[in-house]
This record gives C-alpha cells, sequence and structure tokens, in this order.
C-alpha cells in the first residue's frame, strides 16, 4: 500500500473528510498490520460550534491544531476512544472524524480486540473502529502521513459513489450536512433514515 503523502490531502475540512472516503487506514501492531476502507466520515470545520476546537485550543485538544495529517484522539462517553484527523493549517483546530471503516487485513486480531466475530460489528461506529485498531491516547498526534503505527493509504480502488447526510449524536449544528459516506456500503453507522444521497 502506498503511504498518503501530506501534499495530497486538501487543505480544506469538509474537502478532506470527503477525500478520506474510500482510503485505507493501516495499524501496525506488534507485528501485525491491521487494516481498514473509510466508508465514513464528519467534518469539523474552523468556526463549527460542534467542534471540540469551537473555544480554543486546550491541553485535550492540542493535536487539532497541528497539521493537515496528524491524528487527533480523544476519549468519550467515558467508555470509547474516537480517530480524527487534523484537517487544516498548523495552529487552525479543525479535523475529520473517521466513523466507520470496512475491515482489509488483521480481521483475526480486530475481532479478538472487539470480543466479537460478527464482521458487521467490528468497525462499524468510531468507537468500535478505534476499539478493533488499538487506538488510544497513546496514538494522539501520530503525523498519519509518516511511517508508524498508524497511517493513511491511497485507494486500492475505483473512486466511490460519496453520500452526504447530517452528523450523529450532536446538540449544536445538528442540521449541518457535514457526513460523507460510501453510498450502499453495509460497513456505514448510524440510522439509514439519516442518509440523505
Amino acid at each position: 500500500m502506498r503511504r498518503l503523502r501530506r501534499a495530497e490531502l486538501p487543505s480544506d475540512t469538509l474537502a478532506l473528510a470527503r477525500f478520506l472516503v474510500g482510503k485505507i487506514v493501516v495499524r501496525e501492531l506488534d507485528g501485525a498490520r491491521l487494516s481498514g476502507r473509510i466508508v465514513e466520515t464528519e467534518g469539523y470545520p474552523l468556526g463549527d460550534a460542534a467542534s471540540h476546537a469551537f473555544r480554543g485550543r486546550t491541553p485535550r485538544n492540542g493535536s487539532m491544531f497541528l497539521s493537515r495529517g496528524h491524528s487527533y484522539v480523544y476519549f468519550t462517553y467515558g467508555s470509547c476512544f474516537m480517530l480524527n484527523v487534523a484537517s487544516e493549517e498548523r495552529g487552525v483546530g479543525a479535523g475529520v472524524l473517521l466513523r466507520a471503516v470496512e475491515p482489509l487485513e488483521g480481521i483475526e486480531t480486530m475481532q479478538r480486540l472487539r470480543g466479537t466475530t460478527r464482521l458487521l460489528d467490528l468497525t462499524r461506529g468510531p468507537g468500535r473502529l478505534a476499539q478493533a485498531m488499538a487506538i488510544d491516547f497513546a496514538l494522539d498526534g501520530v503525523d498519519l502521513t509518516a511511517r508508524g503505527p498508524l497511517w493513511l493509504a491511497a485507494a486500492r480502488d475505483a473512486k466511490p459513489r460519496i453520500g452526504m447526510a447530517v452528523r450523529i449524536g450532536l446538540s449544536r449544528n445538528a442540521e449541518r450536512v457535514w457526513r460523507f459516506y460510501e453510498r450502499g456500503n453495509a460497513f456505514v453507522s448510524g440510522p439509514k433514515a439519516l442518509l440523505r444521497s
């Protein structure tokens, strides 16, 4: 697989959220490789009241302010980690949440980490995705365009048919159509009723 270069990543958050659908996230873990094709993202651009960066930089969200292509990992709901990609120039807080991937490599390891053999339950949803790929605070701030334990790769196949929808589980800017997904992919998370196009 070919690692994505930072220059390939759009420097606009919503453009990056769309661009990442169909790309691959790779986790190198104890000599094993886990990978999944990204099938769903959500954009959290500059000025978005739902973004962790809306009120400025803090110790918690500092990785959102790194240059595009760095990871931002946070813990939510008291139970799960979430993986985001910083999406703007250094110093600008914005990001793209990876909501779901279609597993490609290391499925048995993902099943062990998730405690289930049901394929659709491995990586459908951001918390499941992070658990299946052993993503935690140790991977916060990682350069996803460089050699390391977590990185982004170019797509293997044809350009996906991308749909757009409202983001999930928000109380602010909940009406924004800033969620991007591969149409017809079974690994897309959330209620099907929210999928608009």
